[in-house]
Parts: C-alpha cells; sequence; structure tokens
C-alpha cells in the first residue's frame, strides 16, 4: 500500500495530532508542515524527519503534491485555509469548530460538495471511550426512550487558555458558547441522536474582565497553572476581553427532547459531565476519563449517588484525550482512501457551530429565542 502524503496547516501545538498519521511504509506519511512559529518547525523535525517540508506560508504547503491535509490552525482561520485548500487537496481533516459562524460552515461544505472533497471534521469526543459506551447503552436501550439531556461544564483551566490570549475575543471565536461549547454540544446531540432546533441563552463576563492585563505586545502565557487560584489574585489577561466566562443554554431538539448545558470558566475545578433520562431511566458520567464512572439508574428508589449499575468507558490507547485522538486519526486516514461513514460528520459539526452561533445571539440579546436554521447543502 502506497503511503498517503500528508500536511499539516498548524503543525504545532493541536497540530501534533497529525503525529498519529505519520506512519512511513504503513499507509501515510507527513510530509509537509506549516507553522509561523519557526521554533515549532524545528521541534517537529524530530516528529517527521528532516525531509519534511516546513514553511510558515500555508500557500507553500498547498504547493506541495499532497492526498491529505490536517487544518489545526486557530479557529478564526478555518475558513480561510479549508476553502484555499480544497483547490488542493481532496481530503481534509479540519480541527473543530467548523469555523466560527453559521455562513461559514455552509461556505466550507458547499465547496467541499463542489469539489468531490472528503471533509471530515475533529470532533474527537466522540471517539473517546466514556462517549462511546454512554451511546451504547442508549442504543441498547436500557433507559428507554431519551426525552431529557443535560451537560454540566466545569473549566478551571479557562482563565489560562481563553482569557490570556485571542480566545477572548469574539472577533476570533464568536464566545465560548461556540468555540469550548461545540465539543459538548456535539456530544449531546450525538448521546440523543437529535439536533437543535431553537436554543435561548443566558451569560455574563463576570471575573475575567476585572482583573489585570498584559499591555499591548506583551506576550500572553496560556499554559495551564495550578498556581493561577484564586482568580483575583491573578494577572496577564488579555488586554482586549469581550466574550462570557460563564454562560447557560436550554435546547428544543428533534424528537421533543429538551436540552441544557451550562458552561463555567472561574471554577477550582475541571469536569464535565452529561446526565440523559428516557422513559426507563437515566446515565449520568462524572469526569470523561476512560476509567470514569458511568452511572445508571433504573429502579425507583430514594436518592443514592451511585447507580444500579455502574460502567466504565475503558482505556483505548495511551494517545490525548483518552485514546480519542489517535482513534479519530485512523478513521480520518481510513476515510481519506475510501469514503467511508465516519463517527464525526461535517453535518455534525455545523449543527454544533449552529447551535452555539444561535445561542451566543441569543445571550446577547437578553435570551430571546433563536430558531437554529438548516443546513440545505
Amino acid at each position: 500500500m502506497t503511503d498517503l502524503k500528508i500536511g499539516v496547516i498548524g503543525a504545532g501545538g493541536r497540530g501534533r495530532i497529525a503525529r498519529h498519521a505519520h506512519k512511513p511504509g504503513e499507509g501515510s506519511r507527513v510530509t509537509a508542515i506549516c507553522d509561523i512559529a519557526p521554533e515549532e518547525l524545528d521541534s517537529l523535525k524530530s516528529d517527521y524527519g528532516n525531509d519534511v517540508f516546513a514553511t510558515d506560508d500555508y500557500r507553500e504547503l498547498l504547493e506541495q503534491e499532497l492526498d491529505a491535509l490536517f487544518v489545526c490552525s486557530p479557529d478564526f482561520l478555518h475558513e480561510e485555509h479549508a476553502l484555499a485548500a480544497m483547490d488542493r487537496v481532496k481530503a481534509i481533516y479540519l480541527e473543530k469548530p467548523m469555523t466560527i459562524t453559521i455562513d461559514g460552515c455552509d461556505r466550507v461544505m458547499r465547496k467541499a460538495k463542489e469539489n468531490g472533497v472528503r471533509l471530515f471534521v475533529g470532533h474527537n469526543m466522540r471517539y473517546m471511550s466514556i462517549i462511546r459506551k454512554m451511546k451504547k447503552l442508549i442504543d441498547n436501550d436500557e433507559i428507554g426512550e431519551v426525552k431529557s439531556v443535560w451537560c454540566r461544564h466545569f473549566i478551571n483551566y479557562g482563565g489560562d487558555a481563553y482569557f490570556r490570549d485571542w480566545h477572548a475575543e469574539r472577533k476570533y471565536t464568536t464566545g465560548l458558547l461556540l468555540q469550548k461549547g461545540a465539543h459538548d454540544i456535539d456530544v449531546i446531540h450525538y448521546l440523543c441522536g437529535s439536533y437543535s432546533t431553537r436554543v435561548s441563552a443566558f451569560g455574563a463576563l463576570s471575573v475575567y474582565d476585572k482583573l489585570p492585563t498584559l499591555k499591548d505586545g506583551e506576550k500572553p502565557d496560556a499554559t495551564f497553572n495550578e498556581s493561577h487560584w484564586p482568580p483575583e489574585k491573578c494577572s496577564g489577561f488579555n488586554p482586549r476581553m469581550d466574550v462570557e466566562d460563564q454562560s447557560s443554554m436550554i435546547m428544543q431538539m428533534e424528537k421533543g427532547i429538551i436540552g441544557a448545558y451550562l458552561q463555567c470558566h472561574f471554577t477550582p475545578d475541571s469536569c464535565r459531565n452529561y446526565t440523559v433520562i428516557g422513559t426507563k431511566g437515566r446515565i449520568e458520567n462524572i469526569g470523561d476519563g476512560p476509567e470514569s464512572p458511568i452511572m445508571l439508574w433504573n429502579r425507583r428508589r430514594g436518592f443514592d449517588c451511585i447507580g444500579d449499575k455502574v460502567f466504565r468507558g475503558g482505556s483505548i490507547n495511551n494517545s490525548g484525550h483518552g485514546g480519542a485522538d489517535e482513534e479519530i486519526v485512523k478513521d480520518f486516514i481510513s476515510y481519506a482512501r475510501d469514503g467511508h461513514e465516519t463517527v464525526a460528520t461535517a453535518y455534525a459539526a455545523r449543527m454544533a457551530v449552529a447551535t452555539g452561533y444561535c445561542a451566543t445571539e441569543s445571550l446577547r440579546n437578553g435570551g430571546q429565542p433563536q430558531d437554529i436554521p438548516a443546513c440545505n447543502i
């Protein structure tokens, strides 16, 4: 089998996921990388070899002979990079969120269809063992017909990862209900087998806008640091900040399902948990690691925080995000070759963005309900 030639735009940071595609002699090989940080390019040569084509200009990368491409640049560049790549490459892994607007998603999907490009969006949580186990329990009718779903996301690293750099500005993210929430919104849709049709949300910038900021030109440090606590004793935040650090949304979904998603960026702990309630019971996870518990309650009784049955997803491999990174890359490489049906889809990614986008519009307009526009691509 001839190796697919793989390129990576935004090869540092999240782009390091492409290392799972670098298997010379086994079907795929990273042959070209692009990043604007010279130190990242130098570092990555130890992963891909000194003969890898390296550039700080994505246009030069797209001039190379490539079979597939990873686009892992910052969110606000996804649309530009994906559209440009579709004139040169026939299989694209586009990191989530697909873009930061609904119109942007639709432009990307439309061009992919017109150019016959196999578009794959990196919603890796669908590949986490704990999410797959929860999906299997639901599909096996362990809780009956799903009627309600909730997600709470405590993000103790929010003050580091999202309020010290470009993530803090609407023009680069739309908002964290889209940028960060796209993962959880997609998982809600996936677990329920249903997409949002109407949303309402409230949110606020409650904490980080009151803290000392960097001066223009100073380099931010967005590295997680446990000593950055409590927030009121911290400094070094982005000088421009207009996204919310807490938000709550209600979702009307297909099949009569009602959903809720809550996100907070100034909690002391980090955890996401999903509760799915059906006509015969409910399941709830605590944490999203492969060994995190999934509890099932399916008999009537008084309160007990331990379910009638307890399950765990189990380890898949030692790659990032509980083994999901290696699994999603494996699926993409196979998809690039044969176009099979994938667990993560471009349509689902678009609906996650559309839901987060409309919810953000709602919270910035006093909670006014917003209908999710249909995708007619």
